[in-house]
């Protein structure tokens, strides 16, 4: 059998998240299509690359210099893509949660009037990295520092956060809320592709306990049962309406950095394109 990228790819995956499940919802796919691709490297390899336990996945001492070089292997097959996607004259924008919320009709039409013959598409991903790390796009947007070398982010604004609540609940009467108001309540959040965390409260008021939610859907609708309350950015207020959630603006919140994550030293002119013009939907169209 001939070694294939998505074999390399489930491979670098599986050492990034140190277990099959991660590894799998980063790349979009399942779990036993990932133990079929690194058990198939192992078998054409003829080496153990990961030791498995009932707890942990750690590469051995030979899986560490295979990764290495898989790692090198998929970054210059990801420089091919890219000269391919500018030559076929498309830039494909990864976002997890949302992409810019009301801001995202105003970059795609500056979009298209700056770059006629290049098609702006959008591509919503689970995984942390918004579809960058397994190829699917050729930039990311991120509310969070991916702190990974393989990518470098630059900042090009900033949003307010939002508490999302239940329509019956009491402080959907509100006119805005404020930190203190999460004190005692169950929060959901999303430890993956979210922005909010309990390191956000001071010891003496914060939410009382933590529901574990797998994105924005499951987020939702934990919401609109009254289960719990949430907190994320502007722009999933904007892009996420529905109905039994009402959104409310949190004065005292401190602000969400928004980055736009690429590959390092990617010379793409399209992506250093896309991020003049989102500093400026910034820049130009704060919302009230």
């Amino acid at each position: 059998m001939n070694l294939e990228l998505r074999h390399l790819r489930s491979l670098v995956a599986v050492d990034d998240a140190r277990t099959f499940t991660d590894a799998a919802i980063g790349l979009g796919t399942t779990q036993a299509s990932i133990s079929r691709s690194v058990a198939a490297l192992e078998r054409t390899l003829g080496v153990r690359v990961f030791q498995r336990t009932t707890r942990s996945v750690t590469p051995t001492a030979a899986g560490k210099r295979i990764i290495e070089h898989a790692r090198r292997v998929l970054d210059e097959a990801k420089l091919l893509e890219e000269a391919a996607r500018d030559h076929a004259g498309e830039l494909r924008v990864g976002y997890a949660w949302s992409a810019l919320g009301s801001r995202t009709i105003a970059l795609q039409r500056r979009w298209e009037e700056a770059n006629p013959g290049v098609q702006l598409i959008w591509v919503q991903s689970s995984s942390p990295a918004a579809g960058l790390a397994g190829g699917s796009v050729d930039l990311a947007v991120v509310r969070r520092e991916l702190n990974d070398p393989r990518f470098t982010e630059t900042l090009v604004g900033t949003e307010r956060r939002y508490a999302a609540v239940a329509a019956t609940d009491p402080l959907a009467r509100r006119r805005f809320l404020r930190m203190a108001d999460f004190t005692g309540r169950t929060i959901a959040v999303d430890s993956r592709t979210g922005t909010t965390a309990e390191d956000l409260w001071g010891p003496e008021a914060r939410p009382s306990s933590v529901r574990p939610v797998q994105g924005v859907d499951d987020w939702l609708t934990l919401i609109a049962t009254g289960k719990a309350i949430g907190m994320s950015s502007e722009a999933t207020a904007s892009q996420y309406p529905r109905p039994g959630v009402v959104y409310k603006t949190v004065r005292d919140a401190p602000p969400i950095c928004v980055f736009l994550a690429a590959w390092k030293d990617d010379p793409s002119i399209l992506i250093a394109e896309f991020a003049r013009l989102a500093r400026q939907a910034f820049a130009e169209a704060p919302l009230p």
